[in-house]
Order: C-alpha cells, then sequence, then structure tokens
C-alpha cells in the first residue's frame, strides 16, 4: 500500500445539502422546512435572551458587572484580641502557629494583624502585614513585629 492508495472510508466524504437554490434543485422555496411558523424562521427556537417575558437567562448572570482584579494580595485578618487568648506570653506568632492555634485557615498564603482589641503580653510577630495601631499596641506591650515576605 502506497500513500495514493489511501482513501476515505465509503460515506465518509458526504456532500452537503443545498437547500434553498430554485424550485429545480429540489430543496428550494421553503427549503424542507414547511411553511410558516416558528421553525420556517432562520433563528428557530429563538435565542437565550428571548424568554417570553421571563427575566432573559444571560441577564440573569452576574458575569457583566462589576471587576475583579486577578493580580490581588489576598490576606487573612487576625486580631489582637483573639490572638491574646491564643498565644503565651513571649511566644512567637507566626503563619503556621496561627494555622495551629485554628484562627487561619491552612490554605491561607499571607496573614495581616489588625489593631482591634489589647494585647496584655509580649508576643513576637513574624507575619506579611501590620496595620499601623496594631504595630503600636504590640510594642507597647513590649513585643517586637517583623515583616516577612
Amino acid at each position: 500500500m502506497k500513500l495514493h492508495d489511501l482513501t476515505p472510508n465509503p460515506g465518509h466524504n458526504k456532500k452537503k445539502k443545498r437547500v434553498g437554490r430554485g424550485i429545480s434543485a429540489g430543496q428550494g422555496k421553503t427549503a424542507g422546512r414547511g411553511t410558516k411558523g416558528e421553525g420556517a424562521r432562520k433563528a428557530s427556537g429563538g435565542s437565550l435572551y428571548r424568554q417570553g417575558g421571563q427575566l432573559p437567562f444571560f441577564r440573569s448572570l452576574p458575569f457583566k458587572r462589576g471587576f475583579v482584579n486577578r493580580f490581588r494580595i489576598e490576606y487573612a485578618e487576625v486580631n489582637l484580641d483573639r490572638l491574646a487568648a491564643a498565644f503565651e506570653a513571649g511566644a512567637e506568632v507566626t503563619l503556621d502557629s496561627l494555622v495551629e492555634a485554628g484562627l487561619v485557615r491552612k490554605d491561607t498564603p499571607r496573614v495581616a494583624v489588625l489593631g482591634r482589641g489589647e494585647l496584655p503580653q509580649a508576643l513576637t510577630f513574624k507575619v506579611q502585614r501590620v496595620t499601623e495601631s496594631a504595630k503600636a499596641k504590640i510594642e507597647a506591650a513590649g513585643g517586637t513585629v517583623e515583616i516577612v515576605e
């Protein structure tokens, strides 16, 4: 067998029926669609935007609204009042220790410490972000803050 002997299976190459090409062509005039009615129209079955008075399907979808930044950086937020109850004095607060304490989820990439509440004990923070009010309260309690990437 050579390349010039290769042919497609019988019935594979089928000519497309050419409809609506005049009355002598066999499928002229109505082109096999019958007479009148929705099925005889070019866009039979309507569109997704036409639902006879009901709110159209496309209008009910939310993808046209707003803007989502794909490059946003998400932080898990933890307040000082929750940290005060979870850690002993002198403890080191990192992402791993917060996961162990159950304050953030395991799949959290970054942590931000917020300044709500008071911090009675001195803690060492090694986190990605700390607000200014939280930093002032931590240093007032005798703790330290180190920003890690």
